[in-house]
């Protein structure tokens, strides 16, 4: 990327958030909460990436998008989980990912994560000892002082026109989790297809929470959403996943970007293959070198 933006400036952020926030409003391809893929090109996911500026570098350098086919899908980008301080200024990443998306427009795809989802509705989440939400305004509070209103409003509508899922007519389908098996009676299968209401982010019963806060999945219902939706593979995040990638069934692959084992993985479009076959292109973001100059 070679524009910048001045994570100190109130209006410098603003507006950048604002332009990605119409981006992804407006892009070509959306229908309902989800993005769609073309059936050609190469798409690069990642898992979740909490605020580790380096491996979100390293990400974007490999998705190579100065070539127009070349995709990559973002999840879990804020709330470091590195802890240990009482703000929390992983709002920069947002930033920086609002930013990829203005210059990489119908290219890059930051798909709605609980923790994202939790920010922006104000429900707590307490993860080593801190209360995550709350460091997190704390830090655009600390920036920002009184220009912060409009820095959460510009925030806030980033998050919320961020897809709930990217999916390709080959068969691939990139959400941040599965709702719980237990939870399926409650879920609108059909979600994907329409745009988010209000009843659908918060609650026990909410069907996008129950998505990006799922974690117990049976292969059973795997299968039935599967073919529900004309999924092939799903890829998704949320779960700790140490190795990095984890083949959780035949067609529901789990990832990691954040630690020293993250990973992503780079999948042909025009060819969607099961888990077994696609956790063969996965590369090792500790593999990857990083010119000091792009820090």
């Amino acid at each position: 990327m070679t524009s910048t933006v001045n994570f100190s400036d109130a209006k410098n952020v603003c507006n950048t958030l604002k332009k990605a926030t119409k981006v992804l409003q407006d892009h070509p391809c959306k229908m309902g909460c989800t993005h769609h893929l073309p059936s050609q090109g190469k798409v690069l996911v990642t898992g979740d990436l909490h605020d580790n500026p380096v491996h979100f570098l390293k990400v974007i350098k490999m998705a190579n998008l100065d070539v127009p086919t070349n995709h990559v899908v973002l999840q879990e980008l804020i709330h470091s989980s590195g802890g240990g301080s009482s703000v929390d200024l992983s709002y920069r990443m947002l930033v920086r990912v609002a930013l990829s998306v203005c210059t990489y427009p119908g290219q890059v795809h930051p798909i709605l994560a609980n923790h994202e989802l939790s920010q922006a509705t104000g429900r707590e989440i307490t993860k080593g000892g801190g209360e995550l939400v709350e460091r997190f305004s704390r830090g655009v509070s600390h920036v920002f002082g009184t220009k912060s209103a409009a820095v959460f409003t510009a925030l806030h509508n980033f998050i919320m026109a961020m897809p709930l899922a990217v999916r390709s007519s080959t068969g691939l389908m990139c959400l941040h989790s599965l709702p719980n098996t237990l939870m399926m009676d409650d879920f609108d299968k059909d979600i994907l297809a329409r745009e988010l209401v209000p009843k659908d982010l918060c609650g026990e019963k909410g069907s996008a929470y129950l998505i990006v806060w799922g974690r117990q999945h049976t292969e059973e219902q795997v299968n039935e959403l599967a073919e529900y939706w004309g999924v092939k593979l799903f890829c998704v995040g949320h779960a700790w996943v140490p190795d990095g990638i984890n083949m959780a069934y035949k067609n529901l692959l789990q990832l990691n970007s954040d630690h020293n084992n993250g990973t992503v993985v780079s999948i042909s479009l025009d060819s969607i293959s099961n888990a077994g076959k696609t956790m063969q292109q996965a590369i090792k973001l500790n593999t990857i070198p990083l010119p000091v100059n792009e820090l």
